[in-house]
């Protein structure tokens, strides 16, 4: 069996799904202290910093929402995925590590997250909840 080679460090962001964006823009940012740092009006991605990580929000009904199949509500899920923080990430010692444990991924990409762009990888847990793991690009 293939034995993990990376550290799990924390979470990196939480993406929701949801109906109305500018009041959840409002809370967030006024009621929570969160700052909008970064936003794709064209695909529906809005992305505010969370102390040392990040929630995104993206609207049910733009590219990214629709996604995620029906609004949330008692079918439909609110949370998009939860992206976990690891180190290192070595692509090739975590396909082979996943593999080992009979986890379908997705294809390695650079994403940008709450500590910038680096690369990360969507698995599912045994209910069907993505989980991005996610490493950052070091210099």
């Amino acid at each position: 069996m293939t034995k993990r080679q990376f550290q799990l460090l924390g979470i990196d962001h939480v993406v929701l799904r949801v109906h109305q964006l500018q009041p959840m823009l409002e809370f967030y940012q006024d009621v929570l202290g969160c700052k909008l740092i970064r936003s794709n009006e064209k695909i529906g991605l809005y992305q505010l910093s969370a102390g040392a990580s990040m929630i995104d929000l993206i609207p049910v009904d733009m590219e990214l929402g629709k996604k995620g199949g029906e609004p949330p509500g008692l079918e439909g899920h609110n949370v998009d995925h939860i992206a976990l923080k690891i180190h290192p990430f070595s692509e090739e010692e975590i396909k082979n590590y996943l593999s080992s444990k009979d986890l379908k991924m997705s294809k390695i990409e650079t994403r940008f997250g709450a500590e910038g762009s680096g690369p990360s990888v969507y698995v599912e847990d045994p209910e069907g909840n993505s989980i991005e793991l996610k490493g950052v690009e070091r210099s």
